[in-house]
């Protein structure tokens, strides 16, 4: 008689951290909606066209890994707003190092001298 009280037992608590665990596997999968570390806010213009408010918003839906780099914005020294994004990469650390050679890259094209350079916003 034991034996099946035990077999039971056993059966139902392997049940329940099943059910309590199922949950927690289906979340992390997609990170679509997470704004994820975020190291500091970025200015965002509010044109919804801009650019840089686009590459955001898309960072934002991505479901993979993925980052937003940008110079910092100053109210003072900086006119304009450089950014770069690196969406659904294989690695957080990818997506950050593609993220910012993209900011950059931008940065060296248009030859301009900012409030500072490109940083990594958010990452997730």
């Amino acid at each position: 008689m034991k034996p099946r009280y035990v077999q039971r037992t056993i059966t139902s608590i392997l049940a329940g951290f099943l059910i309590l665990t199922a949950p927690g596997i289906g979340a992390a999968e997609s990170l679509a909606g997470s704004k994820g570390d975020t190291r500091f806010h970025p200015f965002l213009p509010r044109n919804s066209k801009d650019p840089c408010t686009k590459a955001y918003n898309a960072y934002v839906a991505a479901s993979g890994h993925s980052a937003y780099a940008t110079t910092p914005y100053m109210r003072v020294t900086s006119l304009y707003i450089i950014c770069g994004s690196r969406l659904n990469a294989p690695s957080q650390k990818a997506a950050e190092e593609l993220a910012l050679k993209s900011c950059q890259a931008t940065r060296n094209s248009y030859k301009v001298t900012t409030g500072g350079g490109c940083e990594v916003a958010a990452s997730k």
